[in-house]
């Protein structure tokens, strides 16, 4: 223990704090958006779990640290540049990445006390994934919310399924699919989010929080929700027929054709948006989202955590979509990932089924004690 708090493992890049009786966890890899290492992972399950057994906290807060003059991330996903050097050289981190990440997401999910997100700025696949079990979830007008996996050729993972599949209509399946970055009247009109509030307000927010006596998780809550201001109208709503009409359709290559017949503003854009995605996915994700409908949050991160197995194992190393698209777009930069199958209608079933066979037996599954 330092100073009564558990040691720590990322090298600062959290920070755990106490302030009277509430938690404050700040994401601290301000240069790399935030973003979730294995290291940050352990330092974040270490204290949640610390902090659930100690009667003195009341409420945790969660973070992310800023750079002066920079735009705020909350945070910005995993670390996809150690999935790509860890996958070429089979390295086993890997496979404790995405197990105890899942774990914690499902932690967040079900944590015995308020657990408050501040997601200013950019929100993005883990980012979402220790957000969206909070009991609040605080957005600004930096917001920026996404689950753009498809676009590294991988899937809306740490419970994306399950919380996608929840929005309203087809909604779940065009963010899935599109990788589309929403704000924060649509975060909270799709229950992505809870509450908005001005980004220079949330210094106010937190020495409220933190400076003044708090003797119930109800207090913290009700102290955050008194600073809620009014949102602008949703524009998503604008699109909900034009979703539901193409996204709901029966098949990925049902949906692009729907997509192509449709001259509007909204359908060609989507339809470039798909354009640049692995196809292979795009299809696993579809089937992902629509079976995740019918689960549990624990089934479904038990399936993810098949999917995810499989992105790396089904085809090794470089002929892995996930390890193609992040060589792309963070590797080598060229943004033009070379998919295979390149082309919709070249994606067999037979090819999607086998993403969800799960290689372990049940009671040897990593995810096994989720419940």
């Amino acid at each position: 223990m330092i100073d009564g708090l558990p040691v720590l493992v990322s090298g600062g890049h959290v920070v755990a704090e106490v302030h009277g009786r509430v938690g404050l966890l700040t994401l601290n890899r301000a240069n790399a958006l935030n973003a979730l290492s294995l290291a940050m992972i352990r330092d974040l399950t270490t204290m949640l779990l610390a902090w659930a057994d100690d009667p003195a906290i009341v409420a945790v807060v969660v973070r992310g640290a800023g750079r002066e003059g920079k735009p705020a991330a909350f945070c910005a996903g995993g670390d996809i540049r150690f999935f790509h050097q860890a996958a070429l050289a089979g390295d086993p981190r890997l496979e404790d990445f995405f197990t105890e990440e899942y774990a914690l997401n499902h932690l967040i999910h079900h944590y015995a006390k308020p657990y408050i997100a501040l997601m200013d700025g950019v929100v993005m696949g883990g980012g979402m994934g220790i957000s969206q079990g909070a009991a609040l979830r605080v957005v600004t007008e930096h917001s920026k919310l996404a689950m753009p996996e498809t676009n590294i050729g991988l899937f809306p993972d740490v419970g994306g399924g399950w919380f996608l599949s929840r929005c309203p209509g087809h909604i779940g399946e065009y963010l899935a699919l599109t990788g589309e970055v929403i704000h924060a009247a649509d975060a909270i009109a799709l229950n992505l989010a809870d509450v908005f509030m001005p980004a220079a307000d949330l210094p106010g927010l937190l020495e409220s929080v933190l400076d003044q006596p708090m003797d119930t998780g109800e207090q913290v809550l009700a102290a955050v929700r008194a600073r809620a201001q009014a949102v602008a109208a949703p524009q998503i709503a604008i699109w909900q027929e034009a979703i539901d009409l193409h996204f709901g359709r029966p098949a990925l290559q049902a949906i692009v054709a729907s997509l192509q017949q449709d001259d509007n503003e909204f359908a060609q854009h989507a339809l470039k948006l798909l354009g640049k995605r692995s196809p292979l996915m795009m299809a696993v994700t579809l089937e992902q989202v629509r079976r995740a409908r019918q689960m549990t949050l624990a089934d479904d991160l038990r399936m993810e955590r098949d999917l995810v197995r499989h992105c790396f194992h089904l085809r090794p190393g470089a002929a892995s979509e996930t390890v193609e698209g992040i060589r792309a777009l963070a590797v080598d930069k060229d943004h033009a990932p070379r998919w295979s199958p390149a082309r919709i209608e070249d994606v067999t079933p037979e090819m999607v089924e086998a993403f969800f066979v799960s290689p372990w037996p049940a009671h040897a599954h990593p995810l096994r004690p989720l419940a």
